[in-house]
């Protein structure tokens, strides 16, 4: 079967990993390489590095429609994508014969969209999990082929749950491809009046509100961990927050510093309060806010001081 496998971030490549040596991928097809940090310095996707170390042949096009031509000459059986971060048109999903199908993480059909992973912590999911899906021309709405849930834990982070699902993902593409391959499958149409949707972080959305309560913020902490990160500003400065937990607060004003506590400042929230524990001020390292507190922190994050001001 010739198998062409889409997809860009290390969710794609722990899943092309774990069917590889028993379904080998012929082509792979990423995003192209970005420039990354201050110097930008070029990096690519981690899925062409899967491509480089199997020796897989991969296309990185800026948009899908500029190879759509040289895949229709081809012989393609199956696609297969995993975080590919493009719509896919009509024509190239027409072109396998098995058709094209989608490593989700949601249980869908909730959490269609870029972001499940980030909104299932952030909304208080108890759980989650991946489906595979024939893709369509619509967002996430195909029909499901496979799914397998999992529990979020607690302390979950999008970091952890990222890893989790990845594997989980690899694990049954894998158990879900031979019915696939013998069309064995039997697909099931979503239930449209079930959706729900995870659209992409947007930049405001970073941004600590203490106006709300700190059960909120404190899985915002979680699902924005590592990346984008949540942040909250002190003189027009950010200070992204990579660690945080609920505390009793006070009658303070919500965004204020109510004490310092041995690991972090506490802030008052609109209902009980954040210990501040894990921090990135700007244009310094990540570390702890204790450390942060015995440097020049106490002076910056003064008791009585206001947040996001």
């Amino acid at each position: 079967m010739a198998t062409v496998f889409m997809g860009t971030p290390e969710f794609a490549r722990t899943v092309a990993r774990a069917i590889h040596d028993t379904y080998p991928i012929d082509l792979v097809i990423t995003q192209p390489d970005k420039p990354v940090g201050r110097k930008k310095t070029m990096h690519s996707p981690p899925l062409k590095a899967f491509a480089e170390e199997h020796g897989i042949e991969c296309m990185q096009p800026r948009r899908i429609h500029d190879v759509i031509d040289d895949l229709e000459r081809r012989t393609i059986d199956l696609i297969i994508t995993a975080a590919y971060g493009q719509i896919l048109p009509t024509r190239l999903l027409q072109m396998p014969a098995l058709g094209a199908i989608n490593v989700h993480a949601s249980l869908l059909p909730k959490l269609r969209g870029g972001a499940p992973i980030q909104r299932a912590i952030e909304r208080g999911y108890r759980e989650t999990g991946v489906t595979i899906m024939y893709m369509s021309k619509k967002m996430d709405a195909g029909d499901i082929i496979a799914q397998r849930k999992i529990t979020i834990s607690d302390d979950e982070t999008s970091a952890s749950l990222f890893e989790k699902l990845a594997h989980l993902g690899g694990e049954l593409l894998k158990d879900t491809l031979p019915d696939i391959f013998n069309n064995k499958v039997m697909a099931t149409p979503q239930k449209t009046s079930e959706v729900t949707y995870a659209y992409t972080i947007k930049r405001e959305e970073e941004m600590l509100d203490f106006t709300e309560t700190a059960q909120t913020l404190e899985r915002k902490i979680r699902a924005f961990y590592p990346s984008p990160a949540c942040y909250f500003t002190v003189n027009g400065e950010a200070v992204k927050v990579y660690g945080a937990r609920i505390m009793e607060g006070s009658q303070e004003t919500p965004g204020t510093v109510i004490a310092h506590a041995k690991t972090g400042p506490v802030i008052q929230c609109e209902r009980d309060a954040l210990l501040i524990e894990t921090i990135k001020p700007a244009g310094k390292k990540q570390m702890t806010a204790r450390d942060y507190l015995n440097g020049q922190g106490k002076a910056v994050l003064a008791v009585g001081k206001q947040v996001n001001t």
